[in-house]
């Protein structure tokens, strides 16, 4: 199995992290081991990340009573369900072939999962048959704790190709998001968090933010170095709304060696969808570095 692309491969030369990607990368194999299998049969929730079939990038959100994604087989994770109605994956996710990317990120413990696969369509909702799979640290995972999963919702409430400024506030309070990517043959989800005002919103339509440092693997820069196509997924913790954002960015590299990206938007949907889950505030990952004081006033 190749580990990395020549897009992550290139950006791990660039930042002087070969060795220790290598070493990293270790920890990425093809099968769902046993602790990995008791972990996703405990989640209430799953991140999906895959391209609609016009070619745009999502992450979405998933969310059913634990149990509802569990490992059948070493190399296939099940997912009973699909996305909510109007949800822009929907005809993706019910289409065999389609390749995706998944985190399982459980808040209450600061622990997640990604895999990476091929669809399979299934009678109660769809499988993955994974070709992909490994943990992550800890880092920049808020601490949370579930509330409740609320029956009722509006679905999705609004679509554009810009934020609203409701939705523009909603982005400078977040204190987490998720990020879709793809490189050749793959597709990754993967998560980013900070303190509150860690994304900045230049504009109705485009928006940054840092790059910490992380694993050393580089998968989503890798990725966007390849193909400039993302999916972003901002939840709202509390009331388990959704905003969901579709568009293009690319990654700036300082001589310091910090790095930012630059998302433009270019498709937004909002949406309240019956079945969703609330959480708890949060209890922030000591690993969240200071917002810079200009960041730092963006939330007030």
């Amino acid at each position: 199995m190749d580990r990395y692309h020549r897009g992550s491969l290139a950006v791990q030369e660039r930042v002087g992290v070969r060795e220790l990607a290598d070493h990293v990368g270790r920890s990425i194999g093809t099968g769902i081991k046993d602790v990995a299998a008791a972990f996703l049969g405990l989640q209430p929730h799953l991140v999906v990340g895959a391209a609609d079939g016009t070619g745009r990038l999502w992450a979405s959100l998933l969310t059913g009573a634990p149990g509802f994604v569990r490992a059948t087989g070493p190399h296939r994770m099940s997912v009973a369900g699909g996305v909510p109605a109007g949800d822009p994956l929907a005809e993706a996710l019910a289409t065999a072939g389609t390749r995706v990317g998944t985190i399982s990120l459980d808040p209450r413990t600061r622990r997640r999962m990604r895999l990476g696969g091929a669809v399979e369509v299934t009678a109660g909702g769809f499988a993955v048959e994974a070709d992909r799979v490994f943990a992550n640290c800890p880092k920049y995972l808020q601490k949370r704790q579930p509330l409740e999963l609320v029956a009722e919702g509006a679905g999705v409430v609004r679509r554009g190709d810009a934020l609203t400024p409701d939705q523009e506030r909603a982005v400078r309070a977040a204190d987490t998001f998720f990020v879709a990517t793809t490189g050749g043959d793959r597709t990754d989800a993967s998560h980013r968090g900070g303190l509150p005002g860690f994304v900045e919103v230049l504009s109705p339509a485009e928006l940054s933010w840092p790059d910490y440092p992380g694993n050393a693997m580089f998968l989503t820069l890798g990725n966007l170095a390849v193909d400039p196509r993302a999916g972003l997924l901002f939840p709202d913790w509390e009331s388990g709304a959704v905003l969901q954002l579709s568009g293009r960015a690319r990654t700036g590299f300082g001589p310091d060696g910090s790095r930012s990206v630059c998302f433009r938007i270019d498709s937004v949907v909002e949406s309240l969808h019956p079945g969703r889950l609330r959480w708890s505030t949060p209890e922030y990952s000591p690993a969240n570095p200071a917002l810079p004081l200009h960041r730092g006033s963006a939330t007030r």
